[in-house]
Protein backbone atom coordinates (compact mmCIF):
# COMPACT_ATOMS: atom_id res chain seq x y z
CA UNK A 1 0.00 0.00 0.00
CA UNK A 2 1.51 3.73 -0.76
CA UNK A 3 1.32 6.14 1.38
CA UNK A 4 -1.39 8.31 -0.77
CA UNK A 5 -3.17 5.01 -0.73
CA UNK A 6 -3.06 4.48 2.91
CA UNK A 7 -3.47 8.43 3.30
CA UNK A 8 -7.15 7.85 1.32
CA UNK A 9 -7.93 5.07 3.35
CA UNK A 10 -7.47 7.18 6.79
CA UNK A 11 -9.50 9.56 5.36
CA UNK A 12 -12.11 7.70 4.46
CA UNK A 13 -12.32 5.75 7.81
CA UNK A 14 -11.95 9.06 9.72
CA UNK A 15 -15.10 10.39 7.86
CA UNK A 16 -17.03 7.47 8.57
CA UNK A 17 -16.38 7.47 12.21
CA UNK A 18 -17.41 11.16 12.65
CA UNK A 19 -20.50 10.43 10.42
CA UNK A 20 -21.32 7.65 12.54
CA UNK A 21 -20.57 9.97 15.71
CA UNK A 22 -23.96 10.11 17.89
CA UNK A 23 -25.62 13.56 18.21
CA UNK A 24 -25.83 15.73 21.25
CA UNK A 25 -29.86 15.77 21.77
CA UNK A 26 -31.77 17.90 24.03
CA UNK A 27 -35.43 18.77 24.31
CA UNK A 28 -36.56 22.16 25.56
CA UNK A 29 -40.42 21.74 26.51
CA UNK A 30 -42.52 22.33 29.40
CA UNK A 31 -45.54 21.65 30.37
CA UNK A 32 -46.70 25.15 29.05
CA UNK A 33 -45.66 24.40 25.40
CA UNK A 34 -48.39 23.29 22.65
CA UNK A 35 -47.32 19.66 21.07
CA UNK A 36 -50.28 19.45 19.23
CA UNK A 37 -50.87 15.49 18.31
CA UNK A 38 -53.76 13.41 16.63
CA UNK A 39 -55.07 11.89 20.35
CA UNK A 40 -56.48 8.83 19.16
CA UNK A 41 -56.87 6.45 15.65
CA UNK A 42 -54.59 4.86 12.84
CA UNK A 43 -52.73 8.25 13.29
CA UNK A 44 -52.34 8.72 16.77
CA UNK A 45 -49.45 10.66 17.91
CA UNK A 46 -48.99 12.29 14.57
CA UNK A 47 -48.27 16.22 14.44
CA UNK A 48 -51.40 18.48 13.59
CA UNK A 49 -52.13 21.97 12.75
CA UNK A 50 -53.71 24.28 15.39
CA UNK A 51 -56.62 24.94 13.11
CA UNK A 52 -57.72 22.12 11.38
CA UNK A 53 -60.18 22.28 8.49
CA UNK A 54 -61.24 24.46 5.50
CA UNK A 55 -60.14 28.25 6.38
CA UNK A 56 -61.28 31.18 6.08
CA UNK A 57 -59.15 33.93 3.17
CA UNK A 58 -59.90 36.81 3.77
CA UNK A 59 -59.61 38.10 -0.08
CA UNK A 60 -58.40 36.30 -3.45
CA UNK A 61 -56.87 37.85 -6.72
CA UNK A 62 -59.45 36.32 -9.77
CA UNK A 63 -58.53 38.14 -12.42
CA UNK A 64 -55.39 40.02 -14.20
CA UNK A 65 -53.28 39.02 -11.13
CA UNK A 66 -49.97 39.17 -12.65
CA UNK A 67 -49.60 42.22 -14.46
CA UNK A 68 -46.41 44.13 -15.50
CA UNK A 69 -44.61 46.41 -12.60
CA UNK A 70 -42.39 49.35 -13.83
CA UNK A 71 -39.81 48.34 -10.67
CA UNK A 72 -39.66 44.78 -11.89
CA UNK A 73 -37.44 44.47 -14.50
CA UNK A 74 -38.00 41.00 -16.64
CA UNK A 75 -36.20 38.94 -19.62
CA UNK A 76 -39.97 37.86 -20.24
CA UNK A 77 -43.14 38.73 -18.54
CA UNK A 78 -42.49 37.51 -15.02
CA UNK A 79 -39.22 35.43 -15.85
CA UNK A 80 -35.72 35.99 -14.90
CA UNK A 81 -36.27 39.32 -12.66
CA UNK A 82 -34.67 41.91 -10.61
CA UNK A 83 -36.66 44.88 -8.59
CA UNK A 84 -35.66 47.77 -9.62
CA UNK A 85 -37.80 49.96 -6.99
CA UNK A 86 -36.96 51.58 -3.64
CA UNK A 87 -35.23 49.69 -1.40
CA UNK A 88 -34.89 51.80 1.40
CA UNK A 89 -35.57 49.80 4.66
CA UNK A 90 -37.99 51.95 7.28
CA UNK A 91 -36.28 53.46 10.50
CA UNK A 92 -36.56 50.76 12.70
CA UNK A 93 -33.39 50.24 15.18
CA UNK A 94 -33.81 46.65 16.09
CA UNK A 95 -30.03 46.17 15.06
CA UNK A 96 -30.77 42.64 12.89
CA UNK A 97 -28.82 42.33 9.39
CA UNK A 98 -30.89 40.37 6.76
CA UNK A 99 -29.38 38.52 4.32
CA UNK A 100 -31.53 36.71 1.69
CA UNK A 101 -29.56 33.98 0.03
CA UNK A 102 -32.73 32.96 -1.72
CA UNK A 103 -35.82 30.66 -1.44
CA UNK A 104 -36.37 30.36 2.18
CA UNK A 105 -32.80 30.64 3.30
CA UNK A 106 -31.65 33.51 5.39
CA UNK A 107 -28.43 34.65 6.97
CA UNK A 108 -29.36 36.93 9.75
CA UNK A 109 -26.90 38.83 11.72
CA UNK A 110 -28.24 39.72 15.46
CA UNK A 111 -27.82 43.29 17.65
CA UNK A 112 -25.51 40.88 20.06
CA UNK A 113 -23.02 39.65 17.03
CA UNK A 114 -24.33 36.34 16.56
CA UNK A 115 -24.68 34.53 12.77
CA UNK A 116 -28.31 32.55 12.76
CA UNK A 117 -29.52 30.80 9.54
CA UNK A 118 -33.03 30.15 8.55
CA UNK A 119 -33.55 27.26 6.39
CA UNK A 120 -30.62 26.77 4.57
CA UNK A 121 -30.23 25.08 1.66
CA UNK A 122 -27.33 26.17 -0.28
CA UNK A 123 -27.73 23.62 -3.40
CA UNK A 124 -29.96 21.51 -4.80
CA UNK A 125 -32.35 18.86 -3.21
CA UNK A 126 -30.39 16.16 -1.55
CA UNK A 127 -30.51 12.59 -2.67
CA UNK A 128 -32.58 10.61 -3.62
CA UNK A 129 -35.12 13.26 -4.40
CA UNK A 130 -31.88 15.15 -6.55
CA UNK A 131 -32.00 11.96 -8.55
CA UNK A 132 -35.94 11.76 -9.19
CA UNK A 133 -35.83 15.82 -9.96
CA UNK A 134 -33.49 15.37 -12.44
CA UNK A 135 -35.51 12.55 -13.85
CA UNK A 136 -38.24 14.92 -14.62
CA UNK A 137 -36.45 18.06 -15.24
CA UNK A 138 -37.03 20.21 -12.32
CA UNK A 139 -33.56 21.72 -11.28
CA UNK A 140 -33.34 25.29 -10.48
CA UNK A 141 -30.54 27.43 -11.10
CA UNK A 142 -27.33 26.98 -8.94
CA UNK A 143 -27.65 29.68 -6.32
CA UNK A 144 -24.85 32.36 -5.13
CA UNK A 145 -25.44 30.55 -2.10
CA UNK A 146 -22.81 31.20 1.03
CA UNK A 147 -18.81 30.77 1.64
CA UNK A 148 -18.13 27.52 3.11
CA UNK A 149 -16.27 29.53 5.95
CA UNK A 150 -19.28 31.72 6.60
CA UNK A 151 -21.97 28.60 6.83
CA UNK A 152 -19.30 27.21 9.57
CA UNK A 153 -18.99 30.94 11.27
CA UNK A 154 -22.73 30.69 12.40
CA UNK A 155 -23.68 30.30 15.85
CA UNK A 156 -27.56 28.94 15.28
CA UNK A 157 -29.54 27.07 12.66
CA UNK A 158 -32.99 27.23 12.75
CA UNK A 159 -34.92 24.88 10.43
CA UNK A 160 -38.55 25.20 10.09
CA UNK A 161 -39.45 21.76 9.09
CA UNK A 162 -38.36 18.38 6.54
CA UNK A 163 -39.28 19.21 3.19
CA UNK A 164 -36.36 18.96 0.59
CA UNK A 165 -35.82 22.88 -0.30
CA UNK A 166 -35.79 23.94 3.35
CA UNK A 167 -33.70 20.91 5.60
CA UNK A 168 -30.45 19.77 3.65
CA UNK A 169 -27.83 17.04 4.91
CA UNK A 170 -25.74 18.39 2.21
CA UNK A 171 -25.99 22.11 3.69
CA UNK A 172 -25.94 20.58 7.49
CA UNK A 173 -22.10 19.14 6.50
CA UNK A 174 -20.98 22.50 5.32
CA UNK A 175 -21.84 24.31 8.48
CA UNK A 176 -20.77 21.74 10.62
CA UNK A 177 -20.92 20.75 14.46
CA UNK A 178 -20.15 24.31 15.86
CA UNK A 179 -23.14 25.82 15.89
CA UNK A 180 -26.59 24.89 17.57
CA UNK A 181 -29.25 23.51 15.52
CA UNK A 182 -32.96 24.26 16.66
CA UNK A 183 -35.52 21.87 15.18
CA UNK A 184 -39.55 21.19 15.93
CA UNK A 185 -39.75 18.22 17.81
CA UNK A 186 -39.28 14.74 16.22
CA UNK A 187 -36.88 16.12 13.61
CA UNK A 188 -33.83 15.49 15.31
CA UNK A 189 -33.96 11.69 14.06
CA UNK A 190 -33.79 13.48 10.71
CA UNK A 191 -30.73 15.16 10.99
CA UNK A 192 -27.25 13.31 10.06
CA UNK A 193 -25.50 11.74 12.43
CA UNK A 194 -21.59 13.25 13.27
CA UNK A 195 -21.90 15.17 16.41
CA UNK A 196 -24.39 18.09 16.10
CA UNK A 197 -25.81 20.26 18.67
CA UNK A 198 -29.45 19.58 18.18
CA UNK A 199 -32.39 21.52 20.54
CA UNK A 200 -35.78 19.84 19.70
CA UNK A 201 -38.41 22.65 20.78
CA UNK A 202 -42.36 22.64 20.50
CA UNK A 203 -44.59 25.55 19.32
CA UNK A 204 -44.38 28.58 22.03
CA UNK A 205 -40.97 27.04 23.74
CA UNK A 206 -38.60 29.65 24.52
CA UNK A 207 -34.95 29.50 24.69
CA UNK A 208 -31.80 31.82 25.67
CA UNK A 209 -28.74 32.29 23.13
CA UNK A 210 -26.55 34.61 24.01
CA UNK A 211 -28.48 38.09 24.31
CA UNK A 212 -30.92 36.21 21.94
CA UNK A 213 -34.56 34.72 22.92
CA UNK A 214 -35.34 32.00 20.42
CA UNK A 215 -39.34 31.53 20.17
CA UNK A 216 -40.48 28.80 18.38
CA UNK A 217 -43.91 29.46 16.74
CA UNK A 218 -46.71 27.45 15.01
CA UNK A 219 -47.14 27.39 11.66
CA UNK A 220 -49.89 25.83 9.48
CA UNK A 221 -47.99 22.92 7.03
CA UNK A 222 -47.02 19.79 7.20
CA UNK A 223 -44.03 17.45 7.55
CA UNK A 224 -42.58 14.49 5.80
CA UNK A 225 -39.28 13.56 4.13
CA UNK A 226 -39.61 10.28 2.95
CA UNK A 227 -42.77 8.50 0.39
CA UNK A 228 -45.45 7.51 2.12
CA UNK A 229 -44.40 6.25 5.60
CA UNK A 230 -43.43 8.98 7.96
CA UNK A 231 -45.69 12.25 7.39
CA UNK A 232 -46.23 14.08 10.42
CA UNK A 233 -43.66 12.25 12.24
CA UNK A 234 -42.24 15.44 12.94
CA UNK A 235 -43.27 18.83 13.80
CA UNK A 236 -43.21 22.36 11.78
CA UNK A 237 -42.97 25.37 12.63
CA UNK A 238 -41.77 29.16 12.45
CA UNK A 239 -39.45 30.98 14.53
CA UNK A 240 -39.73 34.43 16.63
CA UNK A 241 -36.23 36.11 17.45
CA UNK A 242 -36.06 38.98 20.43
CA UNK A 243 -33.50 40.88 21.16
CA UNK A 244 -34.06 43.56 24.14
CA UNK A 245 -37.55 44.07 23.06
CA UNK A 246 -36.95 43.83 19.04
CA UNK A 247 -38.39 41.08 17.54
CA UNK A 248 -37.77 39.10 14.09
CA UNK A 249 -40.55 36.26 12.25
CA UNK A 250 -39.61 33.97 10.12
CA UNK A 251 -43.09 32.23 8.93
CA UNK A 252 -41.56 29.00 7.76
CA UNK A 253 -43.97 26.78 4.86
CA UNK A 254 -47.08 28.16 5.95
CA UNK A 255 -50.75 28.39 5.34
CA UNK A 256 -53.03 31.50 6.61
CA UNK A 257 -54.68 30.80 9.44
CA UNK A 258 -55.68 32.34 12.51
CA UNK A 259 -52.23 31.28 14.54
CA UNK A 260 -51.04 35.08 13.14
CA UNK A 261 -53.03 36.62 15.42
CA UNK A 262 -52.40 34.23 18.35
CA UNK A 263 -48.50 34.94 17.58
CA UNK A 264 -49.56 38.91 17.94
CA UNK A 265 -51.29 38.68 20.99
CA UNK A 266 -48.42 36.20 22.81
CA UNK A 267 -45.56 38.80 21.72
CA UNK A 268 -46.98 41.80 19.91
CA UNK A 269 -46.75 43.70 17.15
CA UNK A 270 -43.59 42.54 15.00
CA UNK A 271 -40.81 44.39 14.09
CA UNK A 272 -39.68 42.46 10.77
CA UNK A 273 -41.17 39.61 9.15
CA UNK A 274 -40.40 37.32 6.57
CA UNK A 275 -42.96 35.81 4.79
CA UNK A 276 -43.44 33.37 1.80
CA UNK A 277 -45.22 34.51 -0.85
CA UNK A 278 -44.60 31.61 -3.33
CA UNK A 279 -46.30 27.87 -4.21
CA UNK A 280 -49.35 28.83 -3.49
CA UNK A 281 -51.24 27.90 -6.75
CA UNK A 282 -54.17 27.02 -6.74
CA UNK A 283 -57.40 26.25 -8.89
CA UNK A 284 -60.05 23.48 -8.47
CA UNK A 285 -57.20 20.60 -8.84
CA UNK A 286 -54.91 21.75 -6.26
CA UNK A 287 -56.65 23.36 -3.66
CA UNK A 288 -54.26 21.74 -1.21
CA UNK A 289 -51.39 24.44 -2.21
CA UNK A 290 -53.12 27.29 -0.66
CA UNK A 291 -54.48 25.50 2.34
CA UNK A 292 -50.56 24.80 3.39
CA UNK A 293 -48.82 27.96 1.16
CA UNK A 294 -49.81 31.76 1.47
CA UNK A 295 -50.84 33.30 -1.74
CA UNK A 296 -49.05 37.30 -1.71
CA UNK A 297 -53.12 38.13 -0.81
CA UNK A 298 -52.32 36.07 2.24
CA UNK A 299 -49.07 37.13 3.17
CA UNK A 300 -50.43 41.07 2.94
CA UNK A 301 -53.41 39.58 5.16
CA UNK A 302 -50.59 38.15 7.50
CA UNK A 303 -48.34 40.51 7.88
CA UNK A 304 -51.33 43.17 8.96
CA UNK A 305 -52.44 40.17 11.81
CA UNK A 306 -48.99 40.42 13.03
CA UNK A 307 -48.23 43.78 12.68
CA UNK A 308 -45.77 44.01 11.19
CA UNK A 309 -43.35 46.82 10.96
CA UNK A 310 -41.78 45.73 7.93
CA UNK A 311 -42.45 42.72 5.29
CA UNK A 312 -39.69 41.39 3.63
CA UNK A 313 -41.40 38.27 1.58
CA UNK A 314 -39.50 35.02 -0.06
CA UNK A 315 -39.97 32.42 -2.42
CA UNK A 316 -39.44 33.63 -5.05
CA UNK A 317 -36.21 34.49 -7.25
CA UNK A 318 -34.21 33.09 -10.21
CA UNK A 319 -32.99 30.48 -8.10
CA UNK A 320 -36.63 29.60 -6.78
CA UNK A 321 -37.58 26.09 -7.43
CA UNK A 322 -40.98 27.37 -8.77
CA UNK A 323 -42.87 24.51 -6.99
CA UNK A 324 -46.91 25.58 -7.79
CA UNK A 325 -45.71 29.31 -9.17
CA UNK A 326 -46.21 30.47 -12.92
CA UNK A 327 -42.72 31.95 -13.14
CA UNK A 328 -39.61 32.89 -11.34
CA UNK A 329 -41.34 36.44 -10.25
CA UNK A 330 -45.33 35.96 -10.90
CA UNK A 331 -45.49 35.82 -6.89
CA UNK A 332 -44.04 39.32 -6.61
CA UNK A 333 -45.87 40.84 -9.54
CA UNK A 334 -49.10 39.65 -7.84
CA UNK A 335 -48.03 40.70 -4.40
CA UNK A 336 -47.64 44.27 -5.62
CA UNK A 337 -50.39 44.20 -7.65
CA UNK A 338 -52.33 43.10 -4.54
CA UNK A 339 -50.89 46.01 -2.33
CA UNK A 340 -52.22 48.33 -4.12
CA UNK A 341 -55.45 46.76 -4.53
CA UNK A 342 -55.97 45.96 -0.86
CA UNK A 343 -54.15 49.08 -0.03
CA UNK A 344 -52.16 47.50 2.17
CA UNK A 345 -50.37 49.90 5.22
CA UNK A 346 -47.78 47.31 5.63
CA UNK A 347 -44.37 48.58 4.66
CA UNK A 348 -42.94 45.83 2.13
CA UNK A 349 -38.89 45.90 1.37
CA UNK A 350 -38.56 43.79 -1.61
CA UNK A 351 -35.06 42.28 -2.03
CA UNK A 352 -33.41 40.27 -4.44
CA UNK A 353 -31.52 37.10 -4.52
CA UNK A 354 -28.69 37.63 -2.29
CA UNK A 355 -29.67 41.14 -1.23
CA UNK A 356 -28.65 42.59 2.85
CA UNK A 357 -30.39 45.47 4.76
CA UNK A 358 -29.58 46.91 7.93
CA UNK A 359 -32.70 47.45 10.21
Amino acid sequence: MTMATAAVVLTSLWLLQACSSPNAVQQLITEQDVIEQVPEGKQQGMYRNLYRGKQDYPVTCEDDCYPPHPEVACKSHGQDCQFIGDQTPPELTSGFLVHWVGHASFLIKSPDGQQLLFDPVMGQFDRPVSWAAHLIGLRRPVPAGLPQEQLAASDAVLYSHLHYDHFSHATIRQIGTEARYYVPVGMADYMPKGGYQVLEKAWYSSSELGELTVHMVPAHHFNSRMLFNDDNKAKWAGWLIEHQGNTLFFAGDTGYSPHFSDIQQRYGDIDICLIPVASYHHDEHTEWYRYVHTTPEDALVAADDLGCKVMIPWGYGNASWQMGDHSSHSPLLRLLHMQQQLDSQVPLLILNEGDSVQL
